[in-house]
């Protein structure tokens, strides 16, 4: 395998601890096809240079076994929408003019997706809302997935932020996510899991009115 294989199996790796959360060896192995030690050759590579962490999980049968997530240095690698001068920005607009006036420009903001948006939902039945949706938010780094429950329920899951940092300081912007979501699919739509308040991924419960 040459080098640029190696890196691409090593971001592959990386892609799937990031929306599926810690992992262990004989996991990562089953999923792409290649030999655990092989895997730990990867991992090897990885914790060498700082990105990955693990921890020891008893079992009740068998031996304890190891699993493998991301550290913060490695969450850093994925889109983050250079947060930190958006957040100097936000910080000294607060200071000229308060906090209300970051809560308009988010309110702004969503009125503004809202109006981009509308046209792409516009006569869809739900599932195929959901599904644009989902493309949407994949294209603007949020790494989704979803699928169908029972009873025309839809879960859609967003396991990156790229505003993160912005929406633990500003939590207007999730609110904001949030109510885009209702308008844009027409439907009731409730969030049980936010990576904001140190959720591991943004969880959405999508229902039919």
């Amino acid at each position: 395998m040459n080098q640029e294989q190696e890196a691409s199996t090593r971001k592959v790796i990386m892609t799937m601890l990031k929306t599926q959360g810690p992992l262990t060896v004989n996991d990562m192995s089953k999923q792409l096809g290649i030999t655990e030690m092989a895997i730990r050759r990867h991992l090897n590579t990885l914790e060498r240079d700082g990105l990955l962490e693990t921890k020891l999980v008893r079992q009740a049968m068998g031996r304890p076994t190891h699993t493998y997530s991301l550290t913060v240095a490695a969450d850093e690698l994925f889109p983050k929408k250079y947060q930190h001068l958006t957040l100097d920005l936000l910080e000294e607009l607060a200071e000229m003019a308060g906090e209300e006036k970051i809560d308009q420009l988010f309110d702004r903001r969503k009125k503004r997706l809202i109006e981009k948006y509308e046209e792409r939902m516009e006569g869809k039945p739900l599932p195929e809302r959901v599904r644009a949706l989902a493309e949407i938010q994949n294209a603007n780094g949020y790494m989704v997935d979803w699928g169908e429950q029972t009873d025309g329920v839809y879960v859609l899951h967003e396991h990156n932020c790229p505003i993160a940092q912005v929406a633990l300081r500003y939590n207007h912007a999730c609110g904001c996510e949030l109510s885009m979501f209702q308008e844009l699919l027409g439907a009731e739509v409730e969030r049980t899991d936010c990576l904001a308040k140190g959720g591991s991924r943004c969880t959405y419960i999508i229902r039919h009115k």
